[in-house]
């Protein structure tokens, strides 16, 4: 019994050394948030999220992804994934990305939406 008091106590002594988590302070990085809405998009294919032309996520219908960066520009392409949907594999593409210059501190929204030249980032607002 002593022994597990003890060791409560070490437990709780050691989470005192631990900063607690804040969202105010320093904020060098910034937050972008990419959400893809069934409406936007009429496809049920798998869509990639390339920054700086890595792939750094994958969105299917009704879903959403989140990155905290530095802050600066980053580009942002996307592009549909071939997978086992029929009709998925990517023919000819635009290979064009959309730069946005991110804030520190700055949280950003946009969805996914089908435009005349392809898919395409909308801003959108936070609505929290």
């Amino acid at each position: 019994m002593i022994r597990a008091a003890l060791g409560l106590v070490g437990l709780l002594g050691a989470l005192a050394v631990v900063p607690p988590a804040s969202a105010e302070g320093n904020s060098d990085y910034s937050v972008l948030m990419i959400s893809r809405e069934r409406l936007e998009v009429a496809t049920s294919c798998e869509i990639g999220i390339y920054l700086n032309d890595q792939l750094a996520a994958r969105l299917f219908q009704e879903q959403s992804t989140s990155f905290n960066l530095p802050p600066g520009p980053v580009d942002v392409r996307m592009r549909l994934l071939p997978g086992q949907m029929p009709g998925c594999a990517a023919g000819v593409e635009d290979q064009r990305s959309t730069r946005l210059n991110l804030k520190a501190g700055q949280i950003s929204k946009y969805r996914i939406a089908t435009g005349t030249r392809g898919l395409e980032l909308r801003q959108a607002s936070l609505d929290y």
